[in-house]
């Protein structure tokens, strides 16, 4: 419990006490995580960084989230891909993460031409998928940190 209340709750929490809004730590964590789980590896760092400056996003609190959600973008890579095939009719892959893996090690853009039917697919899966649970874990987020923020006023 100390590592995550040192890496995750405190950091939170200190954006909360230095003036960042409930609702803007809210959206800022609840976006960067589900930009955090897109299906195309690598790529998510860079969409918080656009994402955030368009939207004026606290980008500490969006890259926290992105991190955070980088176990589950390796668990969703697989469903994403399916679901995916399934949408455009595509046949299906025998793709693994060891060979996506050994193919970016070998060559990362040869690896992208090979599986880039396959991650555009898997990403418009992820983009009907994602806006609904984002909405909701925003707005799950903004009650409990208004009261995290009416804590902090009480003397």
């Amino acid at each position: 419990m100390g590592w995550v209340r040192a890496r995750i709750l405190d950091p939170i929490l200190g954006l909360l006490r230095h003036g960042l809004s409930p609702e803007g730590l809210a959206w800022s964590l609840a976006v960067g995580f589900a930009l955090g789980v897109i299906p195309l590896l690598g790529a998510s760092t860079v969409l918080c960084v656009g994402v955030a400056l368009a939207f004026r996003l606290n980008q500490p609190a969006i890259q926290l989230a992105n991190y955070l959600a980088y176990p589950l973008q390796i668990l969703l890579l697989f469903p994403f891909i399916r679901m995916g095939e399934g949408l455009f009719g595509t046949h299906h892959e025998t793709i693994s993460l060891a060979h996506i893996q050994a193919a970016l090690r070998a060559d990362a853009w040869g690896a992208i031409r090979m599986f880039w039917t396959s991650l555009w697919h898997a990403s418009v899966a992820w983009l009907l998928v994602v806006p609904i649970p984002m909405i909701l874990l925003a707005w799950g987020l903004r009650p409990i940190f208004r009261r995290a923020l009416k804590s902090f006023r009480r003397p």
